[in-house]
């Protein structure tokens, strides 16, 4: 089979063949579909955070794809089923933070295509406890987004505790911030696009976003302060002062949530303000099974639309170059 392979962090991804993978005991064979590619794989590639991938490794976590083979003692899944492989792989089951539904805190957790293998190839094997199965009727192509940057926002919104009428601004519109848009109208929150590309804009709008804000031609905060505040702001552009800026759009009792990770680690909010306004600072870490699953059920009811653009995976070098260079406006997925 093919599969994009780091060799090297900051090289490009070689494509190689290599053997199909066996499925272990609780493990499952997937035959790829499509595969998204999330700004999670660059900085994987790159390797910018903290704690590296093991060399080499094949990236790629919203794999979508039909179970081929099964490993000794599976039952979650049968041969034909339709799964996607999503950032938590696999996870202990015991801890207390599986044990009350908080898996993606797991201290023992896998990471697909980062600790390991995933699905930018034309087969991955997976956990099929955390294989997650993908509703008849889905485009596989759509269902792959979903499987990271539907998840993750979708977890994201809810943890934002935001409710109807309230404002939510995103920040950051694109592979994450298209789908939080639609998150958010469907929590009954009214919304507000801030991007500095105004086709990223023009999707906003066209997804429902009441304001659209482009940060590039205008001061976002005196923006915002103007519509008089926001009550939530979901942070998804690595940018540090994009931090800054979002948590000074908020109103009293304000809450900030933070997704993107900015390669430098390091964030500078005003302690002063964040006391006195009550303001919320919290981290949201993509989403659990359970979560998936209603993520997956609100596309199979017509809630959400996935905005995104196919390649084939002998591409994913140029596409990763047309992510950073911000020429894509939504999801790159990649077919076999």
């Amino acid at each position: 089979m093919r599969a994009t392979v780091v060799t090297g962090f900051t090289e490009p991804l070689e494509l190689r063949d290599v053997a199909v993978p066996r499925p272990d005991t609780g493990q499952v064979l997937v035959r790829v579909e499509a595969s998204g590619l999330c700004h999670t794989d660059i900085h994987a590639a790159h390797g910018d955070w903290p704690v590296r991938p093991r060399l080499p490794f094949t990236p790629g976590h919203e794999g979508v794809g039909i179970v081929e083979a099964l490993g000794p003692g599976v039952t979650e899944h049968a041969v034909g089923d339709r799964v996607a492989l999503p950032w938590l792989g696999f996870a202990c089951g015991r801890c207390g933070y599986c044990v009350s539904g908080r898996e993606t805190l797991c201290p023992a957790q896998l990471n697909t295509g980062y600790s390991i293998d995933g699905a930018h190839a034309e087969y991955a094997v997976g956990h099929a406890r955390y294989a997650v199965a993908v509703p008849a009727g889905i485009d596989p192509v759509e269902a792959a987004p979903l499987t990271c940057a539907g998840v993750t926002t979708y977890k994201a919104i809810k943890v934002s505790g935001v409710r109807p009428g309230e404002r939510a601004a995103i920040f950051g519109i694109g592979g994450l911030g298209h789908l939080a848009l639609q998150y958010a109208q469907i929590f009954g929150a009214d919304t507000i696009a801030v991007d500095v590309t105004d086709d990223k804009l023009a999707l906003a709008r066209d997804l429902g976003a009441r304001w659209a804000v482009n940060a590039a031609d205008n001061d976002v905060v005196a923006e915002v302060e103007r519509l008089d505040g926001a009550d939530v702001a979901v942070v998804l552009a690595a940018d540090p002062s994009v931090l800054e800026r979002a948590h000074a759009c908020l109103r009293p009792g304000g809450r900030l949530v933070l997704v993107a990770l900015p390669r430098d680690n390091v964030m500078r909010l005003p302690i002063f303000e964040t006391v006195l306004r009550g303001i919320t600072v919290v981290g949201s870490i993509v989403g659990t099974r359970a979560d998936l699953a209603e993520v997956f059920r609100l596309h199979a009811d017509n809630r959400t639309r996935v905005a995104c653009e196919v390649r084939k995976l002998d591409e994913i070098n140029a596409a990763m170059d047309d992510v950073l260079a911000g020429r894509v406006t939504a999801r790159v997925v990649l077919t076999p």
